[in-house]
């Protein structure tokens, strides 16, 4: 009976772990068709390795995380590892809290996680920080105490300026504008926003009124409603800036939708790909151009960490150098750890580019 019992617990147990999370392990190698921004370097260097890597995006579904982990998974497979990504069902902490326990179930070597949530996900962290795996973040962190190192896309206050100075070119220098972001716990969006309102400052954007920002939660159909809440809000909205991925497609459609192209313009950070039509500098395009990284090149750089994490070669500790095999990335590919705002430390991969008509298309065919 107690054999039975024990049985029934662990497959609760299992079951329990699983909700919420959906896992993809593959140790086999998908780079056959490689982008020019692509980096899946194999051998030397010292990034062999045989240990497993997990990776846990914001959420499923969304095509910039799904960009993150195949980035991610290029580098660890290429290099003899094993890699497993976890995609929580909802942009929540409570569902990444299942796919990090689920993670430590399998014994990996590192985890690195897009965080949802700044502190909610410090205790599982913490605990599988005490198993003996390493944990970093990328793209959106984890506070200071739950990590080793952040890989941040690109410097928080030159992603704030770069909005700024958009919104303020866009809109003629005056007028209202608001914020489209993602869920209301996200701790990059609240760090650029934070930002721009410190840009904000200046006596050159005085002319410039923020009615509010907007939460979507990264979901492409809740975000369309905030768009439509931001019109209805105020007739006279000059700008809608959305500083995430899904946000700016769902304002860019409902603008084209309800033909307000040539009256309401958008710009933000979004994926060359999906939003090569809403691009352009005449009315029948809302987004004159935008902003991002290569979120490929973002998880190529988080596993090159990852693995300088498990051989030994960095801790994270500031001012650490190291460099990867793909000369596409950073400066030749040497990068340095430095303090972040947190208390903790960071690599930034590089400042955000520009997307706009005259290389949208290029870019599109890329990711």
């Amino acid at each position: 009976m107690k054999k039975i019992f024990g049985l029934v617990l662990c497959l609760t147990m299992t079951a329990s772990l699983l909700a919420g999370c959906s896992s993809k392990t593959d140790n086999t190698s998908s780079n056959k068709a490689k982008t020019p921004t692509t980096a899946a370097t194999t051998g030397g260097d010292g990034y062999a390795t045989t240990a497993t890597y997990a990776i846990i995006v914001k959420s499923a579904g969304n095509p910039y995380n799904q960009k993150e982990s195949e980035g991610y998974k290029q580098v660890i497979e290429a290099n003899g590892g094993k890699c497993v990504i976890q995609e929580p069902k909802s942009a929540t902490a409570e569902d990444q809290i299942t796919c990090i326990n689920n993670a430590i179930s399998q014994g990996v070597d590192c985890i690195a996680i897009a965080a949802n949530d700044t502190d909610a996900l410090e205790p599982a962290l913490t605990e599988a920080k005490n198993q003996g795996i390493h944990v970093l973040s990328l793209d959106s962190a984890t506070n200071a105490n739950s990590r080793k190192v952040f890989v941040n896309q690109a410097g928080t206050t030159q992603i704030a300026q770069a909005l700024m100075d958009a919104i303020l070119d866009i809109s003629g220098g005056s007028g209202d504008w608001a914020v489209l972001s993602a869920a209301s716990t996200a701790t990059n969006q609240n760090a650029w926003i934070d930002g721009m309102k410190t840009v904000m400052q200046d006596s050159k954007y005085s002319k410039l009124n923020l009615i509010g920002v907007y939460y979507g939660d990264d979901e492409y159909q809740a975000s369309c409603d905030q768009t439509e809440a931001i019109l209805a809000a105020d007739p006279n909205i000059k700008v809608i800036c959305a500083p995430t991925t899904v946000g700016i497609m769902a304002a860019a459609k409902v603008l084209q939708d309800k033909g307000l192209s040539g009256k309401v313009k958008l710009t933000g950070l979004g994926l060359p790909s999906e939003m090569a039509d809403y691009i352009g500098d005449d009315d029948q395009h809302s987004c004159p151009y935008m902003f991002l990284w290569n979120p490929i090149q973002l998880g190529n750089l988080a596993a090159y960490a990852s693995i300088s994490l498990v051989n030994g070669t960095i801790t994270g500790a500031a001012d650490q150098s190291f460099t990867v095999p793909d000369k596409t990335l950073g400066d030749n590919g040497s990068y340095k750890i430095t303090a972040a705002a947190d208390g903790g430390t960071e690599i930034i991969l590089g400042a955000p580019f520009k997307f706009e008509p005259s290389n949208i298309a290029e870019w599109a065919k890329v990711y």
